[in-house]
């Protein structure tokens, strides 16, 4: 009988501390807030990433549009900003093409690396461009 009553007690109290635990990660707003930040930072890499290259109309795999069968894109903060990964084509016949842009804390793009032959040229130009064939 003592053995039971402490398995219930027992049972009850661990299913207390997990909705708890639970309730506190579900209404924490520090997640929701940093992904809301990831979010900013990869649209103006976006469109950093569109006005830096010039190419027109480019179809974006990054961390707002993944797609597996590409590769995989990230966003994560750097030391002092963001670095924010993916892949670029200029169409369905085009192949796709890795970037990694580096943006400072305000964000505003400080590099871009990216690996197309096509670029080569444009990058030697550029500062901030630099690309690999």
């Amino acid at each position: 009988m003592n053995h039971r009553i402490a398995r219930l007690v027992f049972a009850f109290g661990v299913g207390v501390i997990v909705a708890v635990y639970a309730f506190k990660w579900i209404t924490d707003p520090a997640p929701r807030a940093e992904r809301e930040l990831e979010e900013a930072v990869v649209s103006v890499a976006r469109q950093n990433l569109e006005q830096m290259l010039q190419l027109g109309a480019i179809e974006v795999v990054d961390p707002l549009a993944p797609d597996r069968k590409v590769g995989k894109s990230y966003v994560y903060r750097a030391a002092d900003g963001w670095q924010v990964s993916g892949f670029y084509r200029r169409g369905e016949g085009d192949r796709w093409h890795p970037f990694l842009m580096t943006l400072d804390a305000s964000p505003a793009t400080t590099s871009l690396k990216v690996q197309d032959a096509e670029l080569v040229d444009r990058a030697k130009a550029s500062p901030i461009l630099e690309a690999i064939p």
